[in-house]
């Protein structure tokens, strides 16, 4: 019995520490809405809390939250998807994943620059982005998803 029960309390305080490593924050810095990874110092970028990015986005490499310097390394799964006033979007090198259907819907975006560290564009990444006008991709760039640029004309 005292064995299942220091076996039980050991399972407990590894799956509590393991939550503590990957503990997430999500707050919003200079507009632009991020998931933060505490412990290994990297920021999302995720929907905003209104739904909606306008303008021209600049994602920086790095931000500031809470004192703290995270690394921006991915574009979350429909982090812009539905922003019909997003016109440009730049992208910064750190990042090295964009989700699915990141900016899907986006008619009013006309201009995207991948970054060199991107091999993969996702499914739907763009789809539905007829207002896109000029994509630059990079070289290193080996897949590019189904439907990721569905009906942009």
């Amino acid at each position: 019995m005292k064995h299942k029960l220091k076996q039980a309390l050991t399972t407990a305080a590894l799956l509590l520490c393991s939550m503590v490593a990957i503990a997430q924050t999500t707050a919003t810095v200079d507009g632009i809405t991020y998931e933060f990874i505490t412990k290994a110092k990297l920021a999302t970028v995720v929907k905003s809390a209104s739904g909606s990015y306008t303008g021209n986005i600049v994602i920086p490499e790095t931000v500031k939250y809470d004192g703290v310097a995270y690394s921006v390394t991915t574009i979350g799964v429909g982090a812009f998807s539905g922003c019909t006033g997003l016109t440009s979007i730049t992208i910064p090198n750190s990042v090295t994943t964009i989700g699915s259907g990141a900016f899907s819907c986006c008619s009013g975006l006309t201009s995207v620059t991948i970054p060199n560290g991107i091999t993969t564009i996702e499914t739907g990444t763009f789809e539905y982005c007829h207002g896109l006008t000029s994509i630059t991709l990079p070289e290193g760039l080996t897949t590019i998803g189904y439907w990721a640029f569905y009906q942009c004309i």
